[in-house]
C-alpha cells in the first residue's frame, strides 16, 4: 500500500462462513488499515474482528456513513488521505457503493484524483443475475420501488414493458419484511407468462434462487419475511 488508497471493501451478505465468500487478500487489506468508513458501527467491529481476530479495534478511527450522515463532512473522512494515509469503506452487507450510502464518499473520491480500489467479494446483483437464467448481457438495477401502490403498479408495469422491449433483465430489492408484499404485487401487476425470479439469502446456508413464470409463481411464494431478497423480471417466451 505505496499510494494511500480508497478501498472498497465487501461483506457477507448474511452468515456466512467469511472463507466462503471472502478472499484472504482481503484479510491482508484489512489488517494495515487504521481508518474506516463504515455504514453501522457496531457491524463493522464485527466483521473487522472475523477478518483478523488480532485487530486492535479500539485503536482505529471510525466515521459513520448512513442515511443520517451530514453529506457535507464527508470529505472530512478522507483526510487521512492527505497524510497518505488509506481508508477502508465498509457497508452493513455486499458491496460498498452499490445501493449503499459509501457512493458518496467515492465520489469525491473520485474529484480529488485519489485511488479508488474496490475488493473481491459477495454482490448480491450480479450472483442474482447468474442464477436467473436472464439476460446476463444487458440488465437495470433499480433499487427500491416505490412505496406508494398506484405508483409502484405503474413502475412494475413499465420495467416489465423494458424487459420484452430491449430483451432487458430487470433487478429491484425491498426492505426485507416487506418482501412477500412486493412479490404479490408483482403477481397481480406482471403478465402470466413473464419470467420471475427470487434470490433469497444469496450465498448463505439456506440460499434459495428460482426462476418460474408469473402464472407459476401464483400459491407457491416462498417465506420471505426478513430474509434479503432481489426480485428480477425478464421477458417470457
Amino acid at each position: 500500500m505505496d499510494k494511500p488508497a480508497l478501498y472498497l471493501i465487501p461483506v457477507m451478505l448474511g452468515e456466512t462462513p467469511l472463507d466462503k465468500v471472502i478472499p484472504s487478500y482481503n484479510n491482508t487489506v484489512v489488517s494495515q488499515l487504521k481508518h474506516f468508513i463504515v455504514e453501522n458501527l457496531r457491524s463493522a467491529r464485527r466483521f473487522l474482528k472475523k477478518c483478523d481476530p488480532n485487530i486492535e479495534i479500539d485503536a482505529l478511527s471510525f466515521y459513520e456513513l448512513n442515511k443520517h450522515t451530514d453529506r457535507s463532512s464527508l470529505s472530512d473522512y478522507l483526510l487521512p488521505m492527505e497524510k497518505g494515509e488509506s481508508v477502508g469503506v465498509i457497508s452493513e452487507a455486499g458491496c460498498p457503493a452499490v445501493a449503499d450510502p459509501g457512493a458518496d464518499v467515492v465520489a469525491i473520491a473520485q474529484q480529488k484524483g485519489y485511488r479508488v480500489v474496490p475488493l473481491v467479494g459477495p454482490s448480491s446483483i450480479l450472483m442474482a443475475v447468474m442464477a436467473s437464467g436472464f439476460n446476463g448481457q444487458s440488465f437495470a438495477f433499480h433499487g427500491y420501488l416505490p412505496i406508494d401502490a398506484g405508483e409502484r403498479a405503474r413502475k412494475i408495469k413499465q420495467l416489465e414493458a423494458r424487459s420484452y422491449q430491449e430483451e432487458q433483465t430487470q433487478l429491484f430489492i425491498e426492505t426485507p419484511y416487506r418482501n412477500h408484499k412486493l412479490a404479490e404485487d408483482l403477481l397481480t401487476h406482471c403478465k402470466p407468462e413473464t419470467q420471475l425470479c427470487i434470490a433469497m439469502n444469496i450465498s448463505c446456508e439456506d440460499e434459495q434462487i428460482v426462476t418460474k413464470s408469473i402464472r407459476a409463481w401464483k400459491g407457491t411464494l416462498p417465506e420471505m419475511h426478513k430474509k434479503p431478497c432481489v426480485f428480477l423480471i425478464y421477458k417470457g417466451s
